[in-house]
């Protein structure tokens, strides 16, 4: 009964961050605030009140409509909402009440915030990534102050920053954001799920990238933003590393 509670609790703090996090994507390109002025309206500037803020619900209630001005709310939003609460419950019953999931769930606030950014605007904000490499580094050194082994954290970021490097040095491909985001995730992740990262990251791009060529959404000349699938390799790899690892290993005896 206790866990379920927990799982609730962890779930509301997830639709709550990820209406925050939607602040954060509209406004942060745009130069302004994530603080203020409140939230308002895009369309007709009117302050929501709190009946307008609900995660999700208010989505529903209102029809997918400001209140005030009747004009269309992207569905974007809820869903931002619903899958930051449903990350943050899975990353909860995965590692449970331990720091290594309030690590995970950092994490993954930066990356979503950063994706959605990078998928809209193709351009990855610095102010976010040293931010996440930051407080990347604080999570190191608690690890080092309970005598945990950090070295696979640091090898973690070097390894992923090193690869993305070498691809834009030797292809110009990618973009330095993209360097950032590796490095972060990194930092995070440690040296074995920054493997599966990079390997999953790898795979989704390529695979949804020759489909966007081959529907003619894109062309090969067409610059396709890698952050997303670093982001979406970073998420399975935070959920899914162990299994995948497991897998391989006996895939290739």
């Amino acid at each position: 009964m206790l866990n379920i509670i927990y799982g609730i609790f962890i779930f509301t703090i997830g639709l709550m961050l990820g209406s925050f996090f939607n602040v954060c994507i509209y406004r942060i390109p745009r130069g302004e605030s994530i603080v203020y002025p409140p939230s308002h309206c895009t369309s007709c500037g009117e302050k929501l009140r709190y009946m307008d803020l609900i995660p999700v619900l208010s989505y529903i209630f209102l029809k997918g409509k400001c209140r005030y001005c009747n004009e269309k709310i992207s569905i974007r939003y809820a869903a931002i909402e619903l899958f930051t609460g449903i990350l943050f419950l899975c990353i909860y019953l995965k590692y449970g009440f331990t720091i290594e999931a309030t690590k995970y769930m950092i994490l993954s606030s930066f990356l979503i915030i950063i994706g959605m950014i990078d998928y809209y605007t193709m351009d990855v904000y610095s102010i976010i990534t040293y931010t996440g490499i930051i407080v990347g580094i604080i999570f190191i050194l608690i690890e080092y102050l309970t005598k945990s082994q950090i070295y696979t954290y640091l090898y973690g970021g070097i390894l992923a920053g090193l690869v993305i490097a070498l691809i834009i040095i030797l292809t110009k491909g990618m973009g330095w954001g993209d360097f950032e985001i590796c490095i972060m995730s990194g930092l995070y992740l440690g040296f074995s799920k920054s493997i599966v990262m990079l390997m999953v990251s790898f795979i989704l791009g390529g695979i949804i990238g020759i489909l966007l060529i081959i529907s003619k959404k894109k062309t090969k000349k067409d610059y396709i933003p890698f952050g997303p699938y670093i982001v979406l390799g970073s998420i399975i790899s935070i959920l899914f590393a162990d299994k995948i690892i497991l897998w391989y290993l006996g895939f290739i005896h």
